[in-house]
């Protein structure tokens, strides 16, 4: 759907004195992050990875060699060019394709846009922002979320908070 970059996970934190830190992942777990050896354009390359047996997963990049370093990076999202990921079969999708897309409802009034794709274990969940700063989740089912394309996501009305 779109060329831009594609996060796979984000810096929570150090581990260790060494330089390792810890990571949140977005994806199909550690196993998706170890084809790629390098992040963000190739400002960090990727040493090593393991997981954390929490869900996370521990890393080392070339670039950082103290806990200071690995510090430094809290917050820092990873993320891959769209190009350095699989195809996709025709039901799947990459969160971040869905992030900023202008919400409707489906009788076709304008509700906000979507500023977030979790997902808590049961389906994903499409949190969504009004132009008043209000946010409310929808799942992401044929029932709540009838259709979405590259240019909007169409929730059903009864859905719209």
């Amino acid at each position: 759907m779109s060329d831009k970059p594609v996060t796979l996970a984000a810096v929570t934190g150090a581990h260790g004195v060494a330089g390792e830190v810890r990571l949140k992942l977005f994806g199909e777990g550690v196993d998706a992050l170890k084809p790629h050896k390098s992040f963000n354009e190739g400002s960090l390359t990727l040493v090593k990875i393991r997981s954390d047996n929490k869900g996370g997963a521990i890393a080392r990049f070339a670039e950082v060699t103290d806990r200071t370093a690995a510090e430094q990076l809290r917050g820092t999202a990873l993320s891959v060019s769209r190009q350095a990921l699989p195809e996709l079969a025709a039901d799947e999708f990459y969160h971040s394709d869905l992030l900023d897309l202008a919400v409707v409802s489906d009788n076709g009034e304008p509700v906000g846009r979507v500023c977030a794709v979790e997902n808590f274990g049961a389906t994903d969940i499409v949190e969504i922002e009004k132009p008043d700063g209000k946010k409310f989740m929808v799942p992401l089912t044929k029932q709540a979320v009838p259709e979405w394309d590259s240019e909007r996501l169409m929730v059903a009305a009864g859905f719209v908070d």
